[in-house]
């Protein structure tokens, strides 16, 4: 199979096709992942809490993300990887370069930012110097200590035309990815139709142009708690592989999220 690319990205969403990903730790899911169609993976800080037991992402460091962005690439050597950069890695200009280099020299395709409006000048500055950048809006974990909590985002007005305005701002300040979390299904729609880079969703209804899970949910690992946005594929299909292949089929063909799994 081919390597996913950017631009690949890019054709899908013009073409209507459903853009699959999941979050990968390790180099026997991510080489598992890639064997089964899964677009592409996210190296995520919810390393965090599935990995490490932690209750948030904000302990996670930089050299957390580095070895697991390095174990990622071992395994799946042509798959498009998109590394998370953990809390306060990209608080400075000059941190946020070293931080982000060191993250592609391990083998990220791209790194990923949660924030709005205070990040347009960071993405310009890492556009600029040749790393991608995926932006994220909605609920951002590593700021839960600001938000109360892991609650819906944008439900009122006001909040939802402001989650716009900054996926635009984002966009034009060169981010060619988002990822937007927890919203509601409408919203998610509303932002998807504006912009031209891919939206891809985690709790933000069918019609943005790709789904992400965090691959623990979607195996039901997490016994005492599955979110409302996630399924448990590994119960339905029996196997690993077959977990992994069912999702990314029910992704392509617009049967996953269902309605069960969406916010209004």
């Amino acid at each position: 199979m081919a390597a996913m690319t950017i631009a690949k990205l890019q054709k899908m969403k013009q073409q209507g096709q459903k853009i699959s990903s999941l979050t990968a730790y390790d180099a026997s899911f991510a080489k598992l992942m890639t064997e089964q169609g899964v677009d592409f993976m996210l190296v995520g800080d919810s390393l965090g809490n599935v990995v490490q037991g932690l209750s948030s992402t904000v302990p996670v460091t930089m050299d957390d993300m580095v070895y697991h962005t390095q174990l990622v690439r071992r395994g799946a050597e042509q798959a498009f990887v998109i590394a998370d950069m953990p809390f306060m890695s990209y608080a400075t200009s000059e941190q946020t370069y070293r931080n982000a280099a060191e993250l592609m020299q391990a083998g990220a395709n791209m790194v990923k930012l949660e924030g709005g409006h205070w990040l347009i000048e960071t993405i310009q500055g890492l556009t600029t110097r040749g790393v991608p950048v995926c932006a994220h809006l909605g609920l951002l974990p590593q700021s839960v200590n600001v938000l109360g909590g892991y609650k819906v985002q944008g439900k009122q007005q006001q909040q939802a035309d402001d989650t716009l305005a900054q996926a635009l701002e984002l966009e034009q300040a060169g981010a060619q990815l988002l990822v937007l979390e927890c919203i509601p299904a409408a919203l998610g729609k509303r932002i998807t139709e504006a912009l031209s880079i891919p939206t891809i969703g985690i709790g933000a209804g069918p019609d943005t142009d790709g789904q992400i899970l965090v691959m623990h949910d979607m195996l039901g690992m997490n016994s005492d708690y599955l979110p409302k946005f996630a399924k448990n594929f590994l119960a339905e299909t029996g196997s690993l592989s077959g977990a992994f292949s069912s999702y990314v089929e029910q992704v392509q063909r617009g049967e996953f999220p269902a309605a069960e799994h969406c916010y209004s």
